[in-house]
């Protein structure tokens, strides 16, 4: 079975996987399909991380570092105080996306990478319908230097090429991660960097092997990805609400407070905490502390001591063989940065805007560092270690409230995936990007979205709430559940409208 944002997508996996390709093989055939046909979510100039369970899980971080000519002292020169959100390359680290399909291939594949590679560059060539979701940014994105594969969208369905991408991924079909890095578009990247970037920046890959972070919540195991990702968000919430007294079903108002609060005690402190270096966010006694902090009856200010000195697209494959792989990839925030390697038209992420600017601070931009990270791919194993589900979503800041609700109604409640993927949500309201809720946890609004049943539960208990449609706003997750007799059942979120969840 075969999880994503795109029934192109889904469909490519699903070929590999006929094929007799792995878990493996079909992300990475899928993800570069999203590549092509959903620039608005991911592509080639993001990052990537996943999990793969094959009898044991291993986590993957491929995010990238920033360039050797990092200068934040030039920035705050500049007038910064936080990283540039758009139109400036200094928030963009080496893409890391192309690092991490070798590294996966390396370990896990079957099939040529030039074989997973075929259905994207064929898409590219000949073109593809725009989706609904991509046309709100295309006319932004064909008026910015190296955007003009965006020009022909009005509406959705109106058909594109993407001839530059084409080129990128056939130099990845037939000379590897150089072939992408030190080729058209890393000279490309050196050149519009104009100092940022060196050669040798491009040459070291972006891809490592690190231990995965757990907890055990609502009877199993639950993964995902260390520092620099914020997964330990999801597992901290989850072993918070582990020991919280739920009601029984969703619906009530208690419930969502509950698990906003789980979401809240966990993250107030993220900007302080976390960086790629941060070690034992996942103590128990911490993780007691700051449920002790929740009142059940009321919102509370967070008033303990603190520790100072979207756009995303995620997938998931289960293949014949059992192996499961979470795989989340990201420009940041839609398009991206908006800037554009001009040789291939490759929009560019923005993911150094989760570098400080704080002099000192451990997660200050420099040279060769990567920053925070909002993707946090998911899995959960069973007591005996065998695969239960891989699951995900996008959702900057929010994706582990996203995570926390999706997951505590399928373990705890026992929901079916296409009830717990597609049930009304409830996130943290951040100040309009996405990526910055934790600047003041104790004023954030907890934003319902339109189907929702708790907000005058929520008002009563002193939450400020906000009604805000259905919609993408709140994610695009999905999930593939491994029933105990074997079975694959799976979802995709009908928020991104062109979502698919196939298999055989």
């Amino acid at each position: 079975m075969v999880c994503t944002v795109d029934h192109l997508a889904s469909g490519a996996g699903l070929t590999m996987l006929e094929r007799g390709g792995s878990a493996a093989d079909a992300a990475i055939a899928a993800n570069a399909v999203l590549s092509v046909v959903a620039p608005h979510l991911c592509g080639l100039g993001g990052d990537l991380f996943a999990l793969v369970h094959d009898g044991e899980v291993t986590a993957l971080n491929a995010s990238g570092r920033a360039g050797s000519g990092a200068d934040p002292d030039r920035l705050r020169a500049d007038g910064h105080t936080r990283m540039p959100h758009l139109h400036d390359i200094r928030s963009v680290p080496v893409p890391g996306c192309v690092d991490g399909w070798s590294a996966l291939h390396a370990r896990y594949g079957r099939l040529p990478m030039a074989e997973l590679l075929s259905p994207a560059i064929r898409l590219a060539r000949g073109g593809f319908p725009a989706s609904p979701l991509m046309t709100a940014g295309a006319a932004n994105a064909a008026r910015r230097p190296g955007g003009s594969d965006f020009a022909s969208v009005r509406a959705a369905g109106d058909r594109l090429t993407r001839p530059g991408v084409a080129r990128a991924l056939e130099a990845v079909a037939e000379h590897g991660r150089d072939g992408f890095y030190l080729g058209e578009f890393g000279q490309g990247l050196v050149e519009l960097g104009a100092g940022e970037y060196a050669e040798a920046d491009l040459a070291a890959p972006n891809a490592d092997w690190v231990e995965p972070l757990k907890v055990r919540a609502f009877g199993h195991d639950i993964w995902s990805a260390p520092p620099n990702s914020q997964g330990y968000l999801l597992l901290m919430s989850l072993a918070v609400a582990d020991g919280l007294e739920l009601p029984p079903a969703p619906n009530h108002a208690a419930w969502a407070h509950l698990l906003a609060e789980a979401a809240r005690v966990a993250g107030y402190d993220r900007l302080d905490v976390l960086h790629e270096d941060a070690k034992d966010l996942l103590d128990p006694a911490e993780i007691a502390r700051r449920r002790a902090l929740i009142d059940p009856l009321a919102r509370v200010r967070l008033r303990g001591p603190v520790q100072h000195d979207g756009d995303t697209t995620y997938l998931c494959v289960v293949d014949g063989d059992g192996m499961g792989v979470s795989l989340i990839q990201s420009n940041a925030s839609g398009f991206g940065s908006m800037v554009f390697e001009p040789r291939t038209g490759i929009n560019l992420h923005n993911r150094g805007i989760g570098f400080s600017l704080k002099p000192g601070h451990p997660a200050e931009y420099g040279p060769r560092k990567r920053p925070p990270h909002t993707l946090t791919p998911a899995l959960v194993t069973r007591p005996d270690g065998s695969l239960r589900t891989v699951v995900g979503t996008m959702g900057g800041d929010a994706q582990p409230q996203i995570l926390l609700q999706v997951i505590t109604r399928l373990l705890k409640h026992g929901e079916e995936p296409g009830k717990a993927i597609s049930a009304p949500r409830w996130r943290l309201g951040s100040g309009g990007t996405g990526f910055d809720t934790w600047e003041a946890p104790d004023d954030a609004v907890v934003d319902l979205e339109e189907g929702a049943t708790w907000a005058d539960g929520l008002s009563a208990l002193g939450h400020r709430v906000a009604a805000l449609p259905y919609g993408g706003s709140f994610g695009h997750a999905h999930l593939i559940d491994v029933r105990a007799d074997g079975l694959l059942a799976g979802a995709a979120d009908p928020r991104s409208q062109v979502g698919s969840a196939i298999g055989r």
